[in-house]
């Protein structure tokens, strides 16, 4: 057992109303509460960097889904990477680095089994919330075991210049994708696609329908599509589909916001026609993957051959306007909160 430092307070952000629609800032509330110390079996973690995902706007429903909502007036949670500054467990000793889900705070107490040690020596600690956390491991489990790449396969990634779309892209051609073709919203993202992330064709749905182009920038079809947005993009999808196509829907972020059911695709029944598969997927069903994709991706990362980017907001305080960028796009890959341990 040891115990080397206390944390006397926190800054946490909670959930202080359940939002209707987009939600706001003031939706948020950023509060100072006493940190407890460890008990027997926990640990003491500083937050060094925090996560905010797509998935946390249905969590802050009260609606029943795949996993709880979010309480009110009480600390959000999500993916952290922190440093051990007191350890009542043995098997993580103070000064790991660590992985958890208790984010959206400075400091936090959790039992020692809920964190994962992870090697700041091999890749920078902030890569374990981007392509070596969840999002990479959802286009690497989206690509081989929801919707395989097969040799030669076009695929169409939406949401391309973001966390898990930046990484698929490069991922699909690794996996042998004979022409890979990617969404973003606006010149500068879809520039990057085409220079840095790997893509053959770059769709700007910001510049007309997404199925005219889609069509132009896969004129024989399509074999794979990764679903992050839904709507409008699953439907060109579809129709773009050849037959014995996969689609692997991960999530449907352009109506996260809406406040009544969005129609379906009207299309569905080319999916049938072709023999189209669709298949949802939640990453949480795919963690046993974890080590060989870190086994994989962690030599692609230090060699540069898997390239990487974040935009970064530093500070607790800004967590809530880091979540609310990210829902309108204003992230280029991951979306991190560097908090002030995480300064160096």
């Amino acid at each position: 057992m040891s115990q080397t430092a206390t944390a006397p307070a926190s800054r946490e952000v909670r959930l202080a109303s359940r939002p209707v629609g987009a939600p706001v800032l003031e939706d948020f509330a950023l509060v100072t509460t006493a940190v407890p110390e460890p008990a027997e079996g926990q640990i003491l973690v500083r937050n060094t960097w925090m996560s905010v995902d797509p998935y946390m706007r249905g969590r802050m429903n009260d609606t029943p889904s795949y996993i709880p909502p979010f309480a009110l007036d009480t600390a959000m949670e999500g993916s952290a990477i922190g440093e051990v500054i007191a350890s009542r467990d043995a098997s993580v000793p103070v000064g790991a680095t660590v992985s958890h889900f208790l984010g959206w705070r400075e400091y936090a107490v959790l039992d020692a089994a809920a964190a994962a040690v992870v090697d700041p020596a091999l890749v920078r600690p902030q890569d374990y919330l981007g392509a070596l956390g969840t999002t990479g491991l959802t286009a690497y489990a989206a690509l081989t075991r929801v919707a395989p790449v097969r040799e030669g396969d076009v695929v169409f990634v939406s949401a391309a210049a973001g966390a898990v779309g930046s990484v698929a892209g490069q991922l699909a051609r690794n996996l042998g994708a004979s022409r890979v073709i990617g969404s973003a919203g606006g010149p500068a993202k879809t520039k990057k696609l085409l220079d840095v992330f790997g893509y053959d064709a770059a769709v700007d749905y910001r510049q007309g329908a997404v199925a005219e182009q889609l069509a132009q920038a896969a004129p024989d079809g399509i074999d794979i599509y990764l679903d992050s947005v839904g709507g409008d993009h699953l439907q060109a999808a579809i129709g773009a589909m050849n037959t014995n196509g996969r689609i692997a829907l991960v999530g449907a972020i352009s109506g996260y916001d809406d406040t009544e059911p969005a129609p379906g695709p009207n299309n569905l029944f080319q999916a049938a026609a072709r023999e189209v598969t669709m298949r949802g997927m939640l990453v949480s069903s795919y963690f046993d993957v974890f080590p060989e994709w870190i086994g994989k991706a962690a030599g692609w990362i230090a060699d540069g051959s898997l390239h990487t980017e974040e935009t970064v907001t530093d500070g607790i305080e800004q967590a809530p306007a880091a979540f609310l960028g990210m829902m309108r796009g204003a992230n280029t890959g991951k979306m991190l909160v560097r908090l002030e341990g995480g300064r160096r």
